[in-house]
């Protein structure tokens, strides 16, 4: 099969589940509509990386019947969607937000396959962090963890240090909701076991 992401984390996930794939790289518009509910983007961007997955491997003479896998990943702090920190401070503000509260992460996987067929599945998981100090929040920054990061963090590195909870899936914080995910890959005869 084929992932459609660059997500190393995406990668090591599958991986750990005994999936064997290619990736599939390319960069797609991710700007939120204009009242779009949280469950609805994460929805359309993974339909819309499976397409753009489907499309680009259809055009390839080897393997071009291969499912297409793709997922999206966020984190929805009151309401409002916490993408990517572009910048310390953004990354700050977003620690901010998370600090001693509970925040949900949203993962929305898509399998294409043949015949332009489209399942998507989405997952959430409530996140509890206790509180963040100041000071903790800049050497969280410095350690370059959080730049690439829905929400700013990482729960499966030194992320984990703030997290006093999960209700829910851990592999769908990390980006990828394995059991979701096998279930789904399954429906196409891939499996795991």
């Amino acid at each position: 099969m084929y992932l459609a992401s660059s997500s190393p984390r995406r990668a090591e996930l599958l991986a750990q589940i005994g999936i064997e794939f290619e990736v599939v790289r390319f960069a797609i518009n991710e700007s939120p509509q204009s009242n779009e509910s949280a469950e609805s983007y994460v929805s359309r961007m993974s339909h819309e990386k499976a397409q753009v997955g489907l499309r680009i491997t259809a055009s390839a003479a080897i393997n071009a019947d291969w499912p297409v896998l793709a997922a999206d990943t966020i984190v929805v702090s009151n309401g409002e969607i916490l993408g990517k920190p572009e910048s310390q401070q953004q990354g700050i503000e977003m620690l901010s937000k998370l600090s001693n509260a509970t925040h949900r992460v949203l993962t929305a996987v898509a399998l294409a396959s043949g015949g332009g067929k489209i399942e998507t599945i989405c997952v959430a998981t409530d996140v509890m962090f206790r509180e963040i100090t100041p000071s903790e929040m800049n050497a969280y920054w410095h350690s370059g963890e959080p730049q690439d990061k829905a929400g700013g963090y990482g729960i499966q590195g030194l992320g984990a240090v703030f997290v006093s909870r999960i209700e829910g899936s851990y592999s769908n914080v990390v980006g990828l909701p394995l059991q979701e995910t096998a279930k789904l890959l399954e429906s196409v005869q891939i499996r795991c076991l």
